[in-house]
């Protein structure tokens, strides 16, 4: 039985609440420190940004309307704990909020995909935040929320698209202004078809950055596939 935490700004009954949600499927979690492990994929629908790297732009319209209460019992199907939230953008949705909260109830580990333009600091504590700070390849650098960057903590993950050596360089600066690596985990990953991911690697090394290389684990698998 799913227990609802007793958030403020929910609605007393969250299950019935509504989101649009694109798709949700089970996959091997391709990014982050969970990466390899089978999870959960929520993908909500909508998104302000443009990307110009984006790789879910069906995603932006498509999609139905479902209940907290309906999806709780789709992911039910499936043998893991680990739950991901994504987009689109998914705090784009004011739904999204107690749909964490009642996924963190029901005793799933619960990560969000995020970009750095919305506000984090009202996603319940127990989810870990993926904060995507946007590089001045992605064409959405302006949309940083940089104050997002004081709602984190030891739970989270920051990461970099790393689009070229002038998007390295941004994210390094950025790195050492904030100090991000004393706050929590920071990811770099290349561009999938923008820069060689033995570059970045290299640059890491030679720099010798606190932050964990990643490429897109589901796209060395199966490419650009919906659904994985």
């Amino acid at each position: 039985m799913v227990t609802t935490s007793a958030h403020p700004s929910h609605a007393a009954d969250p299950l019935a609440l509504n989101l649009k949600i694109n798709e949700i499927f089970f996959s091997l979690q391709g990014e982050t420190s969970t990466a390899g492990l089978p999870t959960i994929f929520i993908r909500l629908t909508g998104c302000p940004l443009r990307c110009q790297y984006c790789d879910t732009e069906y995603a932006f319209y498509d999609g139905e309307k479902q209940s907290i209460g309906t999806i709780i019992e789709t992911i039910r199907d499936y043998n893991t704990r680990y739950v991901t939230v994504t987009g689109g953008e998914p705090l784009a949705q004011k739904n999204c909020l107690p749909l964490l909260s009642v996924l963190c109830d029901a005793g799933y580990r619960v990560s969000l995909e995020t970009s750095g333009a919305m506000d984090i600091s009202d996603v319940d504590p127990r989810v870990v935040r993926i904060l995507d700070l946007k590089t001045p390849g992605s064409n959405e650098v302006n949309r940083n929320r940089y104050q997002n960057i004081k709602e984190l903590t030891r739970n989270d993950e920051v990461k970099f698209v790393i689009c070229d050596r002038n998007d390295y360089e941004w994210a390094r600066e950025i790195l050492d202004r904030y100090s991000l690596d004393d706050i929590c985990s920071v990811l770099f990953s290349p561009g999938h078809t923008q820069l060689s991911a033995t570059d970045l690697a290299d640059w890491i090394l030679a720099d010798q950055l606190p932050v964990r290389f990643q490429m897109q684990l589901h796209k060395s698998l199966w490419g650009d596939v919906k659904g994985r």
